[in-house]
């Protein structure tokens, strides 16, 4: 089995560096947390994962280490499970969040640690609606000269034909939610909505097109806090009179500022994002905020119809590599050519960047083959990992950044002859895709009906069955989602919303299924309009084929037969013409592969 992403660490030496400070008196602590980016969405990307897996060698993007001067755990997901065992050392013990008898973190701590000790963390990362008053924060320490710069990127303005929506109209959206609470101003600090709130963008950082920036809307102006060697004067005109911009350092300055100079007050607060890190709160005082859902990712989260029509094209375009790539794979195996997994990433990576508006990847391919495909969020080393072979099962999950939408697609193959129980969950989880597909359903559903078919054969996943998709930014996007998360569902559907579609199935140790599609939240005219309430149903986008050879046609009904033929028919029709005269062997593999069953 391959390695996922990187070899098991001896984190030996860190924790006891760690210990040791942690004993001295200017921290005298007796437990240390590292939070998760993926739980805090925390304004500096993968921040929070960089120090975690720094101190445990786990570089997944959901989890949380605590270290006490003893012992050390790593809490994660299902997601997680398998790549936090391989990369755990013996120095770490993995708590399985999710399963029977197993607490949170939270509850972990409230059991075994005494009232009143001192707990060390980085109120940069930990959100202030959490309710910790904790500013100590000793790993860094630790981290030392090791610690990466922050990344300056060069930021551009992305032009209205593809943001659909000037600046100026968003930032009057922002300021009439701000009315609604009699807000004074709003301090908007995670990345991804201070570029969309601008149209502006950033060259890669970890392949959100983001930028290190901070911003400040109030009644009448707005601040942009951004090192200003980033920006250049296509930005500055761009921005005009209406927006200043400042050093990046002096965000929280400024923050202290206002609330010294009293022009922020307790009946004319802040307004902040419930992501907004404790730092911020500290700066203008807890009686001069109000922390509520972000009205910036309320507002994003719901495309306009350029967005919209952007996904529409930049998912086509995307299709035309993954067929091109998946063409190409087959047709190495079939001569016998060795293909391993970082190898196949790279080549479908070249497909995508010779395709027009092309920007770079939403996301490091998770491109994995048999008992690797088991781990969710698997990554191939190229250093060290598995052969892609015809007798097993070969899962790719990957995607593009492009001037006009964000892609993220899985497919599932196997290029030789499957096994019964492979056909079998490869069936229930394209039912249970059809099923999410199909689905009529008033605001609030859950995933329910993606499971149902794997909980016919006492089958499920330890994943969500969709997350939201950003437009030209973050390839996960809150609030939005379908799954059991309170996140997910504290937050409704609404229709502009885009969301992945991705049920699937995981063999430990054996292989692993997922089949997944962008798709976008849509109105759905019903005969009968039952409480007065919309009803919403979902269009799908991914543009790319499902292996007819891993179905077990025996269990699709009529419908899901019909859904399958019509799915791939509008795949040719849209892909081929890009293939046609380009590639003629990947336009005859996609006419293959969607010939009607």
């Amino acid at each position: 089995m391959g390695a996922i992403g990187r070899q098991t660490v001896n984190t030996a030496q860190r924790l006891k560096s760690l210990r040791e400070l942690m004993r001295k008196p200017e921290f005298d602590v007796k437990v240390v947390v590292v939070p998760s980016e993926d739980e805090h969405f925390s304004e500096y990307p993968a921040e929070a994962d960089k120090r975690r897996g720094f101190i445990s060698g786990f570089n997944g993007s959901a989890g949380r280490a605590v270290v006490t001067l003893k012992d050390a755990f790593l809490f994660t997901d299902g997601r997680y499970f398998l790549q936090a065992e391989q990369q755990l050392d013996k120095n770490w013990t993995l708590m399985k969040q999710g399963l029977p008898d197993v607490p949170t973190w939270q509850e972990f701590l409230s059991k075994h640690l005494e009232e009143g000790i001192r707990i060390g963390i980085d109120p940069t990362l930990i959100l202030a609606s959490g309710w910790w008053t904790l500013r100590q924060n000793p790993v860094d320490v630790v981290w030392g000269t090791e610690r990466p710069q922050r990344p300056k990127n060069r930021v551009f303005v992305l032009d209205i034909e593809y943001t659909g929506e000037q600046f100026s109209t968003k930032l009057k959206r922002v300021r009439e939610e701000m009315a609604k609470k009699n807000a004074t101003a709003m301090a908007v600090t995670l990345l991804d909505e201070v570029a969309w709130l601008f149209n502006l963008r950033g060259s890669d950082i970890d392949f959100n097109p983001v930028f290190f920036a901070y911003a400040i809307v109030m009644r009448d102006s707005a601040v942009l806090f951004v090192d200003e060697n980033q920006v250049d004067d296509s930005v500055k005109i761009h921005l005009g009179q209406e927006v200043s911009i400042r050093p990046y350092e002096e965000f929280l300055p400024y923050l202290r500022s206002l609330a010294t100079d009293s022009l922020v007050k307790k009946d004319e607060p802040v307004l902040l994002g419930d992501k907004t890190n404790l730092a911020v709160v500290e700066a203008l005082g807890e009686e001069n905020v109000i922390i509520m859902p972000s009205p910036v990712a309320a507002l994003k989260a719901i495309k306009n119809p350029v967005e919209i029509e952007g996904f529409r094209q930049c998912h086509i375009r995307d299709g035309v590599a993954l067929a091109r790539y998946f063409a190409w794979l087959e047709r190495q195996l079939s001569k016998g050519e060795k293909v391993d997994e970082y190898q196949g990433a790279e080549q479908l990576a070249k497909f995508r960047s010779e395709l027009d508006k092309f920007m770079g990847l939403s996301f490091t391919a998770i491109s994995s083959a048999g008992p690797n495909a088991a781990i969710i969020h698997y990554s191939p080393d190229p250093n060290d990992c598995a052969m892609i072979t015809k007798d097993q099962i070969y899962l790719c999950d990957s995607g593009g950044q492009y001037l006009d939408g964000t892609t993220d697609v899985t497919r599932t193959w196997h290029f030789g002859v499957p096994s019964d129980d492979e056909k079998r969950a490869f069936t229930r989880v394209l039912q249970g895709h059809i099923a999410m597909d199909t689905a009529v359903f008033p605001a609030g559903t859950t995933d329910a009906f993606a499971r149902r078919p794997l909980w016919e054969d006492g089958l499920d996943y330890r994943h969500g069955t969709g997350h939201g998709v950003g437009h030209f930014l973050n390839v996960h996007e809150g609030p939005q989602g379908i799954g059991t998360r309170i996140t997910y569902n504290s937050t409704a559907l609404k229709p502009g919303m885009t969301v992945s579609n991705e049920p699937g199935y995981y063999a430990d140790g054996k292989w692993g299924i997922r089949i997944e599609n962008v798709v976008i939240v849509r109105e759905v005219s019903t005969p009968y309009n039952f409480g007065g309430v919309k009803y919403l149903g979902f269009e799908h986008v991914t543009m790319c084929p499902m292996q007819k050879t891993l179905v077990d046609l025996s269990l699709l009904t009529a419908n899901e037969r019909a859904w399958l033929n019509n799915y791939h028919e509008e795949v040719f029709q849209k892909v081929s013409p890009y293939l046609k005269g380009t590639d003629e062997v990947a336009l005859e593999w996609l006419r293959r592969v969607c010939a009607p069953v």
